[in-house]
């Protein structure tokens, strides 16, 4: 007697066994955008420290050169 795996998309084990593999793919997404976006938060706040910087800088040259007016 030869027996099959005869196991088709509607058998429950199936449809666990896909829906766990489903649910670990995207934890491993989530995972992956949650770095993405405390990268791009590091990135943005560094940015913003160096603008703040050239707009200071801008600010004391304008100062210098005896323009009394914020060029804002």
């Amino acid at each position: 007697m030869k027996i099959t795996n005869e196991r088709g998309p509607n058998d429950l084990e199936e449809q666990i066994d896909m829906l766990t593999k489903q649910k670990e793919y995207m934890q491993r997404k989530c995972k992956e955008a949650g770095k993405a976006i405390i990268e791009q938060e590091i990135k943005y706040a560094s940015l913003e420290k160096e603008f703040d910087r050239v707009v200071e800088e801008r600010d004391n040259f304008a100062k210098m050169l005896g323009d009394g007016d914020d060029v804002r």
